[in-house]
């Protein structure tokens, strides 16, 4: 359900990158700077960004970001955290959604890129639950996993064990591509 709309469409053609991101605002100066940087490489290159509309953590440091760098910024954000006070107000589009799965799934249609930034049980619920769909051929979008500070390499460990195991196939791993700097990132993302 759309809240606001406080532009256009007519005026905006580019890209949509969906970032899942951790809530937390203890997360290391070097993950928030990193995602900030990416967050104003997006914005400078035209591409709008979507997150999950709250001013909480690194969500925030990110839309923060983007719109100072004249990025267009669209949050889904569950009902219950606008009435607790949290909906970031600097939105330019903000979609209502009755509650985590179906922010989740909204982010999903919303955009044409999913990145994973750094975070904590609910991105990674959102990267495997992405993954896994993209797995079944529910949706085909570009997957990326932005590894600042080798954040990710357990992660990626244990996906390699499961391979290692046989619970996992290699081409499980071509659903989905890996960057450790907001300019590797970008670089390949430019290529889709």
């Amino acid at each position: 359900m759309l809240l606001m709309n406080n532009y256009s469409e007519n005026q905006n053609n580019s890209f949509t990158v969906c970032v899942f991101c951790s809530s937390s605002a203890d997360v290391s100066s070097e993950i928030k700077n990193c995602a900030a940087e990416a967050a104003g490489i997006f914005a400078k290159n035209g591409y709008n960004l979507l997150y999950g509309g709250t001013t909480c953590g690194l969500m925030k440091v990110v839309a923060d970001a983007h719109k100072a760098a004249g990025g267009k910024l669209f949050g889904v954000i569950p009902q219950y955290m606008v009435e607790r006070g949290i909906k970031h107000e600097l939105l330019d589009k903000v979609y209502l959604s009755k509650d985590l799965r179906d922010r989740k799934q909204q982010m999903l249609d919303l955009s044409d890129i999913i990145l994973v930034f750094p975070g904590g049980i609910g991105t990674y619920d959102e990267f495997f639950d992405l993954l896994a769909m993209k797995q079944l051929k529910r949706h085909n979008k570009p997957m990326f996993i932005f590894n600042i500070n080798n954040y990710f390499e357990p992660l990626l460990k244990m996906l390699q064990h499961g391979l290692k195991e046989k619970t996992i196939k290699p081409e499980h791993f071509e659903l989905f591509e890996v960057a450790n700097t907001p300019a590797e990132l970008f670089e390949k993302i430019k290529k889709i």
